[in-house]
């Protein structure tokens, strides 16, 4: 059971990493799923639009890439993240960075538990759960 965070092709420093770990983990058990391994890469737009293209075959840029490798109830991902598409969505919503960078994260972990974002009505619980899992860390 382990979370991890990789910074690539971009000057970025993530704070509060224990923090950041102990929270996942405990949306995670809240979800009643077990945390496995996890791998958070945080990079740029180009690195995420590159592995848009490679893996789903989307030429479009992203905020967030979700790699599901879940067994049964254990949570097992890697979660590719672009800290260009955090910060100018952070602008546009007019949040803090970390807000939404945090929003990004549990994001990519709420799909590993199973929700989705592809309909209105799921998007809407996927909003929802977001919000509640931000007002935990």
């Amino acid at each position: 059971m382990a979370i991890s965070f990789q910074i690539q092709e971009v000057p970025f420093k993530l704070t509060e990493t224990a923090r950041t770990k102990s929270w996942i983990k405990k949306i995670i058990e809240l979800e009643k799923k077990k945390t496995g391994q996890l791998n958070f890469v945080l990079t740029n737009d180009e690195e995420v639009l590159k592995t848009n293209i490679q893996y789903l075959k989307h030429n479009t840029y992203t905020d967030i890439i979700t790699f599901d490798d879940c067994e049964d109830k254990i949570i097992n991902g890697d979660i590719i993240i672009s800290i260009d598409r955090v910060a100018e969505n952070a602008n546009n919503f007019k949040v803090p960075f970390k807000t939404e960078l945090n929003r990004v994260l549990i994001h990519g972990v709420l799909h590993l538990c199973g929700y989705g974002d592809k309909t209105k009505v799921a998007a809407e619980l996927m909003r929802k759960k977001e919000n509640w899992a931000l007002k935990k860390f």
